[in-house]
Parts: C-alpha cells; sequence; structure tokens
C-alpha cells in the first residue's frame, strides 16, 4: 500500500510540473531576456546531467576527464554527435587501458 501511495505522489507531482506551466503561462512570453534564458534551460539541465555522469563513471576520473576533453574538442569542431561519441568512448577506453598497464 506505501508502495502505490509513493507511485501517486510522483505521478502528481510529474504532472504538476509539466502541466503548471500550460496553466500559468497561456500568452506568449515578450520578455527577450526570459525568453533567451528559457532558451538556455534545457542544455544547461542536459550538461548538469552529463559532466558528473563523464567524469565518474569510468574507473579512474582521470579517463573520465580525457573522454570529457575529447567530447569538447570534437563538439567545438562540429562534428556530428555519433562522432562525438564514438571518440569520447574510444578515448576512455584507451586511457583505461593504459592505467591498466601503468598499474602492473
Amino acid at each position: 500500500m506505501r508502495m502505490a501511495l509513493y507511485m501517486l505522489v510522483m505521478a502528481v507531482t510529474t504532472y504538476l510540473i509539466r502541466a503548471l506551466p500550460l496553466a500559468v503561462f497561456r500568452g506568449k512570453i515578450e520578455n527577450r531576456f526570459v525568453r533567451s534564458f528559457l532558451a538556455y534551460v534545457p542544455c544547461a539541465c542536459l550538461t548538469a546531467m552529463t559532466v558528473p555522469a563523464m567524469l565518474f563513471a569510468t574507473n579512474s576520473l582521470i579517463s573520465g576527464a580525457v573522454g570529457l576533453a575529447v567530447a569538447v574538442f570534437l563538439a567545438f569542431r562540429g562534428k556530428s554527435l555519433v562522432f562525438v561519441a564514438v571518440g569520447c568512448c574510444a578515448s576512455v577506453f584507451l586511457v583505461e587501458q593504459i592505467l591498466m598497464l601503468l598499474a602492473r
């Protein structure tokens, strides 16, 4: 019974977070600052979730940092998302292998 209550609270909370802005902001937002701020919110949220995961999902902080640096470099060079992801994964793999060889 307690689990059902938790799920109901989570469902209501999720619904309110999505439905409340639609009910409150009916008209177009005219303020240029607010519009530009809201345009960057998805990028900021994605970055806040992705960067810690990239750094701490590996065996070593060094390999995570190298993968992050490679991803940022390739992204700024205008490469595709798939190319950036493959380059990042490959660099993490190589650094992990090098670190394992050095640890012997």
